[in-house]
């Protein structure tokens, strides 16, 4: 190869010509490539890239380009993480894997590629465009070694390449919402095993034909859109394939895991029924969006909880497959539902609806000493937060408010004050797993930026001389405006040493010249950042735009401690706001499930005093008002009032409290008599 890239360019397209066709017998459409003299400039970048980064690297480069992911085509390509665990579903820790594995809709070869990392020898593919099966068919020849591979071109579904082959797997992402897979074409076609499908049920097409190509005993999973699970239009043939015993897990998968990124996918894991088993009284759900959604910095398939993800699915499916009969549910996360559960009017196999649906038993103490163990750290908390908030008042500038020299960032990089840096742009291999020691770095994203998280990317086993290495004074700024709004980000020692996600700007101050907590407040200020922005739709920041204040260093630190202090009441505002609704959660579980009991009503009448009851109602009632809402506070403020004079008197202290806000409400108008 090192010698075809120095060839003239008359002779590299001759060369090119001759070898493709010797790859005739392996990849689709081969042997009828033509080259032509002015293509070799093209041929010569290819050669290479070959020769100086591998084969395997330019397949991968070029794989990331071939799929145009977008709602019009319904393609999309699997991320190598979710294709490994659709693999590993197919066969248990210390089983056989199935031999022979076939994939329908393969596209590049991805889901082959995962059974192949796993021990399939025999890998069958078809995709409907001639360039992706032949980019496919070249990927399986350079990365899976061992193997027999076989990918043809042509429609799966109208012209079945391999209508005689009886797979031991299925592994297959079929295209969504394509109403073009031949319903008029195919209406008596024998693959029909559950019913014809509805025109606008196109996977439960390609699902029957994926059950259509297994053995007796097969097994199959499917990487499934969540309306396939409750559409009216697919409610019969859902029906027949649990009573068939063909559906054994619906796993849900939070947005963001694979393409597209703002829906939750689903995996179906399927069998192709024994004639002589007996046919299973359950189904298990398995529902893994607790996590939360991923934003448009994630790398599909690389959430912050994919680790957790991805336990949770193949823990829940392992332990249900070794006893169906008698599988523990896992609380919010994983059920065996009886068969004539779903067998309903919906024949919905949405796992949330069924994981949700079921009651969480708990012990009365335990959960008792754990919301006692909430409230206690959501009040340490709070007086945290207090704290942060009082102290002293923050002087007026005077009569007019300061102005002051600025210079841009643009200015700054120029002068050497600053220096501005970026994540590689280069794609990576896909299929490089990331690392899974805890003590290696992980990536800092957007995401992390805004919610002022750790840094929680998977970092890529694969290390780039062009990744950027995060050091302690960094300025992190996003890349996109939310609403207008954004956060600047100044690196401590935990982010030292982790890696610079996509869609950030990093920059890195000159410590004797600009200090980095003056620079965050200065560069997230929102006239600043509106000003150095463009877009409508989508809102991108120039940070060579922003402009900073000309200040010498030790006012600028004067200025900086004072954004460290505002920097840490939202960290602990954040902090309460996350307690308070864990807490609430809990206590709300506890009172619906029935293991605990409602505070003690406070009421003269009764003569019961709950000290507990009376401070949570004072305190809702201040907070509503810190918040503009005099209404709410003076519903939750005048029975309070009523209650401490019945009990206390109104000479006591909290009476008094009380009496003074009320009155300062009814002066302001606030409240009436």
């Amino acid at each position: 190869m090192e010698k075809a890239v120095r060839l003239p360019d008359d002779q590299l397209s001759a060369w090119a010509q001759k070898t493709s066709r010797s790859y005739a017998d392996h990849i689709p459409g081969a042997g009828g490539l033509t080259y032509q003299p002015a293509e070799a400039e093209l041929l010569g970048a290819l050669l290479r890239c070959c020769v100086e980064e591998g084969a395997t690297q330019t397949l991968e480069v070029l794989a990331e380009g071939e799929v145009n992911d977008g709602k019009a085509s319904g393609l999309y390509r699997t991320p190598a993480t979710v294709a490994d665990l659709m693999a590993e579903l197919l066969a248990a820790p210390g089983e056989p894997y199935p031999n022979r594995v076939f994939d329908p809709a393969c596209g590049v070869g991805g889901l082959l590629l995962a059974a192949a990392s796993h021990g399939a020898r025999e890998l069958y593919g078809q995709d409907l465009v001639p360039a992706v099966a032949a980019q496919a068919a070249a990927r399986l020849a350079v990365q899976a070694d061992g193997t027999a591979a076989q990918v043809m071109a042509g429609d799966s579904m109208r012209e079945d390449a391999f209508p005689a082959l009886l797979a031991d797997a299925v592994l297959c992402a079929p295209p969504y919402g394509h109403r073009d897979w031949g319903h008029e074409d195919l209406a008596y076609d024998p693959r029909w095993m559950f019913g014809l499908p509805p025109k606008g049920e196109s996977e439960l097409a390609w699902l029957q034909h994926c059950l259509a190509h297994l053995a007796r005993g097969g097994q199959a999973v499917l990487l499934m859109p969540p309306g396939a699970a409750f559409r009216p239009s697919g409610r019969r043939i859902r029906a027949e394939m649990i009573r068939s015993g063909a559906l054994r897990a619906v796993i849900a998968l939070p947005p963001g895991t694979a393409p597209p990124l703002h829906i939750g996918l689903q995996l179906w894991r399927l069998e192709r029924p024994h004639p002589q088993a007996t046919l299973p009284s359950t189904v298990l759900m398995v529902d893994t969006v607790g996590g939360g959604t991923a934003g448009a910095d994630d790398v599909p398939g690389r959430r912050s909880d994919w680790p957790a993800i991805r336990s949770a699915a193949l823990d829940a499916w392992r332990d249900f497959d070794r006893r169906p009969d008698s599988y523990d549910p896992v609380p919010g996360v994983a059920r065996a539902v009886p068969v004539v559960d779903l067998l309903d009017e919906a024949v919905d196999l949405s796992p949330a609806r069924h994981v949700l649906a079921a009651p969480v038993p708990a012990n009365p103490d335990e959960l008792a000493e754990m919301a006692y163990e909430l409230k206690s750290r959501l009040r340490l908390a709070a007086t945290g937060l207090v704290a942060l908030s009082g102290g002293q008042t923050w002087p007026p500038a005077g009569a007019d408010a300061r102005s002051w020299r600025t210079a841009s960032v643009a200015d700054l990089l120029r002068g050497g004050a600053l220096t501005l840096l970026r994540a590689p742009a280069a794609i990576r291999s896909s299929s490089s797993p990331a690392l899974k020691d805890s003590e290696a770095p992980r990536t800092l994203t957007a995401r992390d930026v805004v919610s002022r998280r750790p840094a929680s990317g998977a970092a890529e086993k694969s290390r780039s001389d062009e990744d950027v290495t995060i050091e302690a004074g960094d300025v992190i700024l996003p890349e996109l405006l939310h609403e207008g709004v954004s956060t600047a980000r100044v690196a401590d020692t935990r982010d030292a040493g982790q890696l610079l996600g996509r869609h950030l700007h990093l920059l890195r101050p000159d410590p004797t010249r600009l200090d980095p907590w003056f620079l965050a407040g200065f560069l997230a200020a929102e006239d600043n950042l509106s000003a150095a922005s463009s877009g409508t739709t989508v809102v991108r920041v120039d940070p060579r735009r922003l402009r900073i204040p000309l200040l010498p260093l030790a006012e600028q630190q004067r200025y900086g401690r004072a954004f460290h202090q505002l920097h840490a009441l939202r960290v602990a505002a954040d902090i309460a706001n996350r307690l308070a609704d864990e807490t609430a959660r809990t206590l709300a579980a506890g009172l619906t499930g029935g293991a605990l009991l409602p505070l003690t009503h406070v009421s003269a009448a009764e003569g019961e005093v709950s000290a507990e009851a009376l401070e949570l109602r004072r305190n809702i009632g201040m907070l509503l008002l810190a918040e503009g809402n005099v209404a709410q506070a003076v519903a939750e403020l005048v029975p309070l009032h009523e209650d401490l004079l019945l009990l206390y008197g109104p000479d006591h202290d909290e009476t008094q409290e009380i009496a003074d806000v009320l009155t300062r409400l009814r002066r302001a108008g606030g409240a009436t008599s």
